[in-house]
């Protein structure tokens, strides 16, 4: 399969936003995907597709998961900012919803808010972005010794 092929069949950002904004929105209130799916008339499986957008979520699907989840559906679009000012491409987006899409991503997004310390906050954000360089660091003199 060429690679331009597996380009057309990733996600559309857009429905991984709104796949990701429900997931949080059902983990902040503590409602289990099959919970979900029985207040909306799905399967647990069609609720996890829309989470990982697999599947686009219609109009009418979305309107009964924002009442279920009890919000609005502008809920599920914020944070996308104006398509008419985005750039094209990748700016780390993808990166940052695939990880929330993890437990430990959702674990993480759901109790740093929680640190109320901003000197703690910034600690642990600092202790983080040393291990991801050092981990980057790694991994450069992995690839350096496997070209000698």
């Amino acid at each position: 399969m060429t690679k331009d092929l597996d380009l057309d069949r990733s996600p559309n950002p857009v429905d991984r936003h709104v796949g990701l904004r429900i997931r949080l929105r059902r983990k902040e209130l503590g409602v289990s995907q099959e919970k979900l799916a029985d207040s909306i008339g799905l399967t647990f499986q069609q609720v996890q597709k829309y989470e990982r957008a697999a599947n686009r979520v219609s109009a009418s699907k979305l309107w009964e998961v924002a009442r279920a989840l009890k919000t609005s559906i502008a809920y599920f679009y914020e944070g996308l900012g104006d398509p008419a000012q985005q750039a094209h491409g990748d700016d780390g987006r993808d990166t940052v919803h695939d990880f929330l899409l993890t437990p430990e991503g959702m674990e993480l997004a759901t109790l740093f808010p929680r640190i109320r310390r901003t000197r703690v906050r910034r600690r642990l954000l600092d202790l983080v972005r040393t291990m991801a360089e050092e981990s980057e660091a790694d991994l450069e003199d992995t690839e350096s010794a496997e070209e000698v």
